[in-house]
């Protein structure tokens, strides 16, 4: 079969879609599969161009045996609701263009959102070459900025709900990352059957307990520290400020250091409320890539997984738990919900209320007071994720429904021409 992936993120960018994608891919490719990425010239999170990447209308890589499209979009830092709609919007002319002309025809377009425009390309081009659209839900839009206040103009908010339910009923198959999404998604009118979970998970050949890496810890002079971190990315919805006062609560505690790598719209802020407060056992670094967020993880006595107190979080998966359970590491989540659920079920973490500054110094406390109980934690982790949230497994079960999707489209039953899918 193939599978052309609509993404407006993807490797070598980190982040939840990036990862998703690849490592799907890589496991669709072993079974004997094509798999084509449509996206953008790698720049998030930070608005600049990736080494070795210029900015052109078109170009086409191989990237471990994905054929990558990569396409002309507006670039911006991943800070500033206008800028980023305008690069999100650039994303659907410039892929639908060029596609006409390089894509190989595939046997089934799977459109990622967000963005929603993502989806909008894969589905346009399904419509054009006759093929089964996929819709991927990895989020809710617009329903995550309505519940986070950016949104508030109600014909804009109802033209997006608009867009989003034609997509969900012009698909094939609607496949969410989370249970509570497809719930929703069916108490608002989808049929159930067409709609379908595969959560994110870990690719754990690669994401694999290892001794501490003490050349991080010496490059950054916490070889005697107890590292609380968090990676990832630094915006509206991972309340930060929360483990900032946090932070300032153990700022007694003289081996403790909290250590913050990433990117965001609120990281400028958050990083001068800690100069401001003097928060000396506060750390932020720069975005890293993929083998350096391994090596963070490998060096972390404890990772937190925080999420604004919210109701519509309490359906979001935060995807970085999977890569840190699979690392061995315990997990301090202050979550609610389906994330809490799993984390509780994995015996490997401790969940607290969300936007609770004493909560997790607690929590951090108690980690640090025992740490053969976060070892035992770390191993428990390691276990879940192997037996229930491989990528390998993952990635089965999805190609099974791209199968049952290319069937149904194809079907007599469905007034379409019968043809022979390349599966």
């Amino acid at each position: 079969m193939n599978v052309a992936y609509y993404s407006h993120y993807f490797s070598p960018e980190i982040g939840a879609p990036s990862a998703r994608i690849y490592d799907l891919a890589q496991q669709w490719i072993s079974l004997g599969h094509q798999v084509q990425a449509v996206t953008c010239f790698p720049n998030h999170p930070s608005g600049r161009l990736y080494p070795g990447y210029q900015s052109k209308l078109y170009a086409k890589e191989n990237l471990d045996g994905i054929s990558v499209h990569r396409h002309w979009t507006y670039i911006t830092p991943n800070k500033g609701f206008v800028k980023k709609t305008i690069g999100h919007l650039s994303y659907f002319p410039s892929t639908v263009w060029s596609s006409k002309r390089h894509l190989e025809k595939p046997d089934v377009a799977i459109g990622s959102s967000p963005t929603l425009f993502a989806a909008i390309a894969a589905a346009y081009v399904s419509k054009r070459q006759r093929l089964p659209f996929i819709m991927e839900v990895r989020d809710l839009w617009p329903a995550i900025f309505v519940e986070l206040g950016v949104l508030r103009n109600r014909k804009l908010i109802a033209g997006l709900e608009k867009i989003e339910m034609g997509l969900y009923r012009r698909a094939t198959r609607v496949v969410t990352v989370t249970e509570a999404f497809r719930r929703n998604l069916i108490n608002r009118g989808i049929p159930s059957e067409k709609v379908f979970t595969i959560p994110n998970g870990a690719e754990t050949g690669f994401w694999q307990p290892s001794q501490s890496t003490n050349n991080l810890r010496q490059r950054l002079n916490l070889t005697d520290k107890f590292l609380v971190l968090y990676i990832g990315a630094h915006g509206i919805s991972q309340a930060l400020g929360t483990v900032l006062r946090s932070a300032a609560q153990l700022r007694n505690q003289l081996r403790i250091q909290f250590v913050f790598v990433g990117e965001g719209a609120e990281k400028d802020q958050l990083m001068r409320q800690a100069a401001e407060q003097k928060l000396e056992n506060v750390m932020f670094l720069d975005p890293v890539d993929k083998d350096a967020v391994r090596d963070f993880y490998a060096s972390a006595d404890v990772c937190l997984v925080p999420l604004r107190n919210i109701p519509l979080f309490e359906g979001f998966i935060p995807s970085k738990i999977f890569e840190i359970m699979s690392m061995g590491r315990p997990i301090i989540g202050s979550v609610r919900g389906e994330t809490a659920s799993i984390l509780q079920r994995t015996g490997g973490a401790l969940v607290v209320e969300p936007e609770n500054p004493k909560a997790i110094s607690e929590a951090i406390l108690h980690l640090y007071r025992n740490p053969d109980e976060a070892q035992v934690m770390g191993e428990r982790s390691r276990k879940f994720v192997v037996e229930h949230y491989s990528r390998r497994a993952l990635a089965q079960t999805y190609m099974d429904i791209l199968k049952d999707a290319v069937a149904e489209y194809h079907s007599p039953q469905n007034g379409a021409v019968a043809v022979s899918a390349r599966v």
